[in-house]
């Protein structure tokens, strides 16, 4: 699934739905069906009564498609984006999309420039190649023209070249994150072991019911990372507030907002197997 440059939760919506399902890889009646669910917001109208659709339904596509790869169900799709927060903005989305998928096997595609900005929707300079590199986003490959890609962190990193920092932060950033994330990760691996399963596997001796542990914990997994990331978020705020307590956080422009009722082209609201 494909995503657009970022411009903000407040940005202008500029999809078409035709537009939406091309970069998002998914067909039109598919949209028209997450939007009768509720799984997208509604898109901004503009003229003509036509339906724009912005950088927030492209994360909520990217998440559903992640979500979908878990193995999760359409209803439990729903459950899970109800709880988040209603101020979940594009950059949160991409934050959950990301971390639901280091659930998955890790792959990496090979890809050319050109190919890259198709699927981020922007041209990428060299400067741009090189600090994603850096970041561990891309890879170099023999050929200069061509590099190795994380497909599960590509948008975070075109995303975070917009960001008003120096690379060497970033990197910083990246490295501390990783390391609290591989503690927790420990840590629960190793609470799970000795909690769960090595005292179900000792009382249970029936072969299915072991394998019916193992698919449970697996199914679990999703579950663990929106745990992980609300208490992510709570802590920053936390951490935010005392660090800054003099100051006043921004507040984001509601303007934008995609509060229209329709998409303007006819949504029959069909059932259709995502």
């Amino acid at each position: 699934m494909e995503q657009q440059q970022p411009n903000g939760q407040g940005g202008m919506e500029s999809l078409t739905v035709d537009e939406l399902a091309a970069r998002a890889g998914v067909t039109v009646r598919t949209i028209r069906f997450y939007s009768t669910r509720g799984l997208l917001p509604p898109p901004a109208i503009g003229p003509r009564r036509v339906g724009r659709y912005g950088p927030a339904h492209l994360s909520r596509l990217a998440l559903i498609e992640e979500l979908q790869n878990q193995g999760m169900t359409l209803a439990a799709i729903e459950r899970y984006l109800r709880r988040l927060p209603e101020d979940t903005d594009p950059h949160d989305l991409a934050i959950h999309r990301a971390m639901v998928a280091s659930w998955m096997p890790d792959t990496v595609d090979e890809a050319g420039r050109e190919e890259m900005e198709r699927r981020v929707g922007r041209e990428l300079t060299g400067d741009d190649l090189e600090r994603l590199t850096a970041m561990g986003v891309l890879e170099s490959t023999g050929d200069p023209a061509r590099f190795l890609v994380d497909p599960a962190l590509l948008h975070l990193g075109v995303r975070l070249l917009d960001v008003p920092l120096s690379q060497k932060t970033i990197i910083a950033a990246r490295e501390a994150m990783l390391e609290h994330a591989r503690a927790a990760a420990r840590e629960l691996s190793r609470l799970f072991k000795d909690e769960v399963w090595e005292p179900y596997r000792a009382r249970e001796a029936d072969p299915d019911q072991v394998e019916r542990m193992k698919s449970l914990s697996a199914h679990m997994q999703p579950m663990v990372v929106q745990a992980l990331m609300t208490a992510f978020q709570r802590s920053l705020k936390e951490e935010l507030r005392g660090a800054f307590s003099e100051e006043r956080a921004p507040r984001s422009s509601a303007a934008g907002d995609g509060s229209g009722s329709g998409d303007g082209d006819g949504d029959e609201g069909e059932g259709v197997s995502p």
